[in-house]
């Protein structure tokens, strides 16, 4: 576009109405929404981009890191856990809620068609990812949930109460009489001013992501969502909201040269784990925290760096499943940067490094304060989600302070006062000033600018000298952001959101002057204050914009604690009112560094491969997606001559989800196109959780046991067992099918209805060693009335077999299914196996065991080479602690090279 947007006249503003507004539609904003509509609210909900796909969710999510789930984990033990991750500093009311909300988010979620992973029991397959807690609740299947929390938007009563505006980006929040009541902005599409009059709004951008600088210089090549510019933190502030722990910032590690999570904590289920260049583990700290990143940065710069995934040593099985996971969830582009490099798990390990900063409540504790309700300081304002002062409060936290906001915002109704014109006539000159400019600074080369100072000044560690030049440069660059031109409403919105990451700069850098300690490991890391000052700095560091419009800190006090934890003893008490922070008197003098600008470069358009043009059956469908269609209307659809337009009718179908989608899904698992069951066979996955056992879905699943394509019959077996609707007979006769996966899927069946005798008598014929690993660890899963002698008869079969790492499984099965004398005397020899996973699944074999055999073999184990198989002997023994030979053991044990095996010894101690 040559000729600039047209300016529009303030008065011609579009003005809706509603009695709770939402701006954000990613994880928190949708529970929001949906449960103010479910108390009745008007809701409208606002996103700049579109609410099918957008926020940090956008390419789903591997795994739940805080699932508080009754009979694994307890809440208090939860709160405890962030508070000690948090050096303290933490509002446990806020806390509490997500420990003890969560579980019933999670159900929540599963009834919406969720996928969490269960044992084939239907028991949540909790991890213990961790040191202390076991709280990783993995989501092998969660590429679906932002499309899953889109149909529950699209659902026919809560389109009536939900008002969807995709491509509108408010810029502030109204303000009147004290309270919130509205908030003005823009479409990106059409440049049309927006305002909006609310009972409420409810505030959930995510973090501010788009803040450091990426070490590739890619603007958009964030750890966090490239479009969370710190939209929300901006406007919160300039609502009069405190925000609090903004000097907590968020630093992650991730992939070298690719910004995202390598996903630890998805891979060490599997086997994965961090070390350093001699494949040692040196993560001393229990929780993922600062602490833990000041760990990961000292390593990585030191002679033992680079730090690594390591993944390798893994079984050809785990490193597919983790593939399976990795290279399609959340991150999917992460296998393309892999094989871009020829680089293969089986073959690398996985370099790692350290993020830009960031501000982010829900990663680390950098956000708007709220209390147990997600209000704000100001009335009738709420924050959620990554916005949100909540530490390490992640996805489901997201969602229940999500949850929280809508229904207590549900309570309001429209605001019915003149909007405040003074507030109007701010948001529209942001907003549409670079237009008057069009020829001015282009918004990539002012935030390239601003964000190089961001990370030469205030990324830590941190001085007060550095902090104060950053003040003096983000003051400077309030001409140069004003000064930015645009001629189209997308250009708008990126300047938008350059003013927003400018305030938070200026925030991250005031606040970490004003914390004159340090805390949080790498996350507030002073030089010139090395030390923590619980004395004078065991508060809360909260600012605020002043009635002056300066920016002003209070230093508030720690309140009580709802659950004690050693080492800490808030008392509570007045705040300290600190005022303005101003930098230090640093010398003028002297050249300054400044972040060269992008260069321009002419890039020849893409050719474009000429496409067929869409059949009208296709666009006929898509126009149908929106419309909520019945199972009939589809039907000629799924029908259809073309696999194209089947296929296609396979995605609306498991989108709008209507009456009877189970029985025409398994129905199309006999499709004669190979692509148009696979994606019938992904849609049963993904709706699983919400589908009933009726008999026809039954029968339709039973049939495509004999289907030819292995995709439906494995399928069709994970359905039956999920919906409790087969028997040991009917999953036995998949024991003999010629294809690998679906025998897998066989076995987890059978472990679901305790057949153990089958699962006995498979384990001797069986010839894959996928297969008799599975079986290995399915025997282990059994229920308590399972017959003891089958169980010890086929794991002392299994503890022969000529492959290792079935041998190890074995073993690994016998820790949790006892091991009495005979196989007791077979795993302490086993110790001495030529695989170091023969002698680990030993070790966690002799954990059961009697003591007087297990134990002196395991204080041998703790001397093996392999750090793996001496964490299993520390575990092991602390299963025997009683005796002072055991003490003596784990002592020794608490020297050990391993990091992993340190504290598990010190843990049992």
């Amino acid at each position: 576009m040559d000729t600039p947007l047209e300016i529009p006249a303030l008065t011609d503003a579009e003005e809706l109405t509603c009695d709770v507004l939402v701006i954000g539609g990613g994880t928190a904003g949708t529970m929001a929404a949906l449960t103010a509509a479910e108390h009745g609210a008007d809701v409208l909900l606002l996103e700049k981009a579109h609410v099918r796909h957008s926020g940090a969710l956008a390419m789903g999510m591997d795994g739940v890191n805080n699932a508080v789930i009754p009979g694994r984990a307890e809440p208090d033990d939860y709160v405890a856990e962030i508070t000690r991750a948090n050096d303290g500093i933490v509002d446990q009311s806020t806390v509490r809620q997500t420990a003890v909300r969560g579980f019933d988010m999670v159900r929540r979620l599963e009834s919406y068609g969720v996928k969490f992973e269960k044992d084939e029991h239907g028991a949540y397959a909790v991890r213990q990812v961790h040191r202390s807690g076991s709280y990783v609740l993995p989501m092998p299947e969660g590429k679906d949930v932002k499309k899953v929390l889109y149909r529950q938007l699209r659902r026919r009563e809560m389109r009536e109460r939900i008002r969807i505006e995709n491509r509108v980006m408010p810029v502030r929040v109204l303000t009147a009489g004290g309270r919130a009541v509205g908030a003005a902005g823009f479409h990106t599409r059409t440049g049309a001013f927006v305002v909006v009059r609310a009972g409420a709004v409810i505030l959930a951008t995510g973090a501010a992501g788009r803040l450091g600088l990426p070490a590739s210089g890619y603007l958009y090549g964030t750890y966090e969502n490239p479009t969370n510019a710190g939209d929300g933190y901006a406007m919160a502030y300039h609502a009069g909201a405190e925000l609090t722990g903004i000097e907590c910032f968020q630093i992650n590690p991730l992939i070298k040269d690719y910004n995202g999570p390598a996903c630890a904590y998805v891979a060490n289920p599997f086997g994965g784990y961090q070390v350093n260049r001699h494949g040692e583990r040196f993560v001393d700290s229990d929780y993922w925290s600062g602490q833990m990143m000041a760990e990961f940065a000292a390593e990585v710069a030191s002679d033992r760096g680079p730090v690594y995934l390591k993944l390798s040593h893994l079984p050809e099985e785990s490193l597919t499943a983790l593939e399976s996971i990795l290279h399609s969830t959340e991150r999917p582009t992460r296998g393309t940067f892999h094989a871009g490099r020829g680089h293969d798990y089986r073959t690398h390990d996985v370099e790692m490094h350290i993020s830009e900063i960031g501000l982010c409540g829900g990663h680390s504790a950098s956000g708007v304060r709220v209390d147990a309700h997600a209000r704000t300081t100001v009335p009738r304002l709420y924050a959620a989600g990554d916005l949100a002062c909540v530490p390490h409060n992640y996805m489901i936290g997201a969602f229940v302070f999500g949850d929280l906001a809508g229904a207590d915002a549900a309570q309001y109704t429209p605001y019915e006062g003149e909007l405040p014109s003074a507030q109007l006539r701010e948001a529209h000159e942001l907003i549409y000033r670079p237009l008057r400019n069009p020829d001015g600074p282009p918004q990539p080369q002012v935030e390239y600018k601003l964000r190089r100072f961001v990370n030469d000044y205030v990324a830590p560690p941190k001085s007060g000298a550095r902090l104060s030049l950053a003040l003096e440069a983000f003051e400077r660059m309030r001409a140069d952001v004003a000064a930015m031109g645009a001629r189209t409403p997308h250009e708008l919105m990126r300047c938008a959101e350059v003013s927003f990451i400018r305030d938070c700069a200026e925030m991250a850098a005031r606040a970490s002057l004003a914390r004159t300690e340090s805390r949080w490991g790498l996350y507030h890391e002073r030089l010139d204050h090395p030390g923590r000052d619980d004395a004078s700095w065991f508060h809360h560091l909260d600012l605020r914009k002043s009635p002056s419009g300066a920016m002003e800190f209070t230093a508030r006090p720690v309140a009580p604690y709802l659950v004690p934890v050693d080492g800490f003893a808030p008392t509570g008490g007045p705040s300290r009112h600190l005022g303005e922070v101003h930098p230090e008197d640093v010398a003028t003098a002297g050249s300054r560094e400044v972040a060269p600008l992008l260069e321009s470069a002419t890039v020849p358009p893409p050719v474009a491969e000429a496409e067929a043009p869409a059949s009208p059956r296709l666009l006929e469908l898509l126009a149908l997606t929106e419309e909520e269609p019945e199972l009939a209307v589809l039907t000629p659809y799924l029908n259809d001559p073309e696999p194209a337009v089947r296929r296609t009718a396979v995605a609306v179908l498991t989108e709008t989800a209507p009456p009877g989608t189970g029985p025409a899904l398994a129905a199309t698992l006999a499709d004669d196109d190979a692509s148009v069951r696979a994606a019938a066979a992904a849609s049963l996955r993904e709706l699983a959780e919400t589908l009933t056992p009726d008999p026809v879905l039954r029968d339709r699943l039973v049939a495509a046991l004999s289907e030819a394509d292995p995709v439906a019959r494995a399928v069709a077996l994970d359905l039956l067992r999920g919906l409790r609707a087969g028997d040991a007979d009917l999953f036995a006769a998949s024991l003999t099918d010629a294809d690998i996966a679906v025998r897998i899927a066989a076995v987890r069946a059978l472990v679901s209805v305790d057949a153990a005798e089958e699962l006995a008598r498979a384990a001797r014929t069986e010839p894959s060693r996928e297969v008799r690993v599975a079986i290995a660890k399915g025997l282990a899963g059994t229920g308590p009335g399972t017959d003891p002698e089958v169980l010890r008869a086929a794991l002392a079969h299994l503890i022969a077999d000529p492959d290792a790492l079935v041998r190890g499984a074995a073993y690994e099965a016998l820790g949790a299914t006892g091991c009495p004398a005979p196989l007791a005397g077979r795993a302490a020899a086993a110790l001495t196996d030529s695989a170091w996973q023969v002698r680990a699944g030993a070790a966690t074999a002799l954990s059961a065991a009697d003591p007087a055999v297990a134990v002196p073999a395991l204080a041998r184990a703790l001397a093996d080479p392999n750090a793996d198989v001496r964490k299993a002997a520390v575990l092991a023994l602390t299963r025997h602690r009683a005796g002072e030979d055991v003490r003596e053991a784990l002592t020794r044990a608490t020297a050990d090279s391993d990091a992993d095996v340190r504290a598990y010894a010190t843990r049992a101690l």
